[in-house]
């Protein structure tokens, strides 16, 4: 496909959009330089050391290419990664930057080539299903989202590392899910072996996307280790996003936003949009002004899609259980999840208040997602979320819910965003005969990305006669499954062994589950399954999971007017 071609450089839309925000870097982009020499530095003493360690004969000279081995093997794929990086080990000066920037370029390339050979003319050829064909068109799209991400962390980090170095985690993080995403949209298909043929022809671009964020994530720590945050310019405690405008400071500040709104969708004459989808289409393409639409009360019927240049759009309802967006796509019926959501945002900046989301599919037809959301720094305020299986998937990049009610049976909070629920409502229902509830299924796959569900504050409860269902707090979707439960009213409903196996007795030993300071009947920890990776907290690792710490909420939150408590 064309469209593919430009993806090895950067946008030129985005780069207009973060020159302003350069010039409040200067300083910044100063401290940065300085930190390249130290990371130059550390670079030279890690090789140092292997060297010494190995041996003492020759010149204490080493090679380059020595540098760029060291360097990958941080990285799950450390062989991949030095064939990507072999032009440097030529160079007779390695800055980590290039190391950086290379990493970043490579993976591109390969995530681009990947999705040229995928759009190739005949390429579904002999897998002649309609949930393929559907999965193929989810992966071309889900192939674009992971360059825009990769685009990104491009030119955002080429400048300004060291202060944006959760977004660009964040954002490889995300590149990597969008590709695992593409291939497991397959895993159903008729035709096993078409999921094994999509699997080799990304093989390369998921590895040097994890590649190049392990990378990343080795340069935060050393930064990290020697507190070069204190130095910074950009205030840890600043609570609006620096581009906001001051206009914008205060609309979204509005005890009403629907006063407030650009546009306005009804069902009753005096409104000139009577679907969502619509209204949406009057959304200026990468904007950082806000643009509000006012969505009136009543069940709107379609399947809305916030796409990816559709910034800072922000949503209101007359309320969650009057203003409602309902659909019915579904597994069952030949859709893969990714697809049958009844909303989804793609678009960054994105919030919610007020407003209902619901999948109608029934339990009978499986997977049936009623909001998915992929955008970055989106915030779903006092909203009602009702399905039955896959109900809310919070696929990437960070996100924020408050006082929102989630209701479904399997798996029913999934995917793998870095993601908070606060002061939530969360909801099991009655399953289909012989299924078992689990509130979270999360996907962390690699363990250089910042994802994973916590949930804080919430009240667990059952939602119907859950006599004769087992409930849990969740399984492992990956084998990096990340989820904690922190001071939540755990209701009778959950099952003593708190978590379930996602196949098998047991789970992989790198997932990450843990509760701490829950109460209420279903809280006790005593019978907990004694896996590996099902940890005991403290306060210190707990106040990891939450809003400032593990999604740099204290940083845009605020500004949208939603309450968020911070911190523990």
């Amino acid at each position: 496909m064309s469209s593919f071609k430009a993806y090895g450089k950067v946008d030129e839309a985005e780069q207009a959009k973060l020159e302003a925000a350069r010039k409040t870097w200067k300083r910044i982009t100063i401290i940065s330089l300085s930190s390249v020499i130290l990371v130059a530095i550390v670079v030279a003493a890690v090789v140092g050391t292997r060297n010494s360690s190995g041996s003492n004969k020759g010149s204490d000279a080493q090679p380059l290419s020595t540098s760029v081995k060291a360097v990958c093997d941080v990285t799950l794929y450390p062989d991949s990664c030095f064939a990507s990086l072999s032009p440097l080990s030529k160079s007779t000066n390695i800055q980590p930057s290039d190391v950086f920037k290379l990493a970043i370029q490579v993976a591109m390339n390969e995530v681009s080539n990947a999705a040229l050979k995928l759009s190739q003319p005949g390429f579904l050829n002999g897998f002649n299903y309609n949930m393929t064909t559907i999965a193929m068109e989810n992966c071309q799209e889900l192939l674009s989202l992971a360059l825009d991400d990769l685009n990104s962390t491009l030119y955002a980090g080429s400048d300004s590392f060291i202060q944006v170095i959760d977004d660009l985690i964040t954002w490889l993080s995300s590149a990597g899910t969008c590709q695992q995403t593409c291939i497991d949209g397959f895993e159903n298909a008729n035709q096993t072996s078409i999921k094994t043929t999509i699997a080799d022809h990304l093989k390369n671009s998921t590895e040097l996307t994890s590649n190049s964020l392990a990378i990343t994530t080795w340069l935060s720590n050393i930064l990290g280790s020697v507190k070069l945050r204190r130095l910074m310019s950009y205030p840890e405690n600043q609570e609006e996003p620096e581009w906001l405008h001051p206009i914008d400071r205060k609309l979204l500040q509005s005890p009403d936003l629907r006063y407030q709104a650009n546009i306005v969708v009804g069902k009753d004459a005096s409104c000139k949009y009577k679907k969502i989808t619509d209204a949406l289409k009057q959304v200026p393409k990468k904007s950082d002004k806000r643009f509000v639409i006012y969505v009136k009360k009543g069940v709107y019927y379609e399947n809305v899609l916030v796409d990816k240049n559709m910034w800072n759009v922000v949503m209101a309802g007359d309320g969650s259980t009057a203003t409602i967006v309902s659909g019915n796509l579904n597994f069952v019926d030949g859709i893969p999840t990714f697809a049958t959501a009844t909303f989804a945002v793609y678009g960054k900046g994105f919030v919610a208040r007020d407003m209902g989301f619901r999948n109608n599919a029934g339990a009978i037809k499986q997977q049936a997602v009623a909001l998915m959301s992929k955008s970055d720094q989106s915030i779903f305020y006092r909203c009602h979320i009702d399905a039955f299986q896959d109900t809310l998937y919070a696929h990437s990049n960070r996100q924020f819910y408050r006082e929102c009610n989630i209701y479904g049976t399997v798996d029913f909070i999934f995917g793998n965003s870095a993601v908070v629920l606060q002061k939530c409502n969360i909801f099991a229902k009655v399953p289909i005969p012989g299924q078992q509830n689990t509130i979270t299924a999360q996907g962390k796959l690699d363990p250089n990305q910042n994802t994973g569900i916590s949930i804080q504050g919430c009240t667990i409860s059952p939602f119907g006669n859950l006599s004769s269902v087992q409930t849990y707090l969740g399984r492992p979707w990956k084998n990096y499954s990340t989820t904690v439960f922190v001071q939540n009213n755990l209701g009778s409903l959950i099952n003593p062994n708190g978590w379930l196996p996602w196949v098998g007795t047991s789970a992989p030993s790198t997932i990450f589950y843990s509760e701490y300071q829950n109460y209420g009947p279903g809280s006790s920890t005593k019978n907990r399954v004694k896996w590996k990776g099902v940890k005991t907290i403290n306060l210190q690792v707990a106040s990891k999971f939450t809003v400032n710490k593990f999604i740099q909420g204290n940083k845009w939150i605020s500004a949208s007017g939603a309450p968020y408590q911070p911190g523990l």
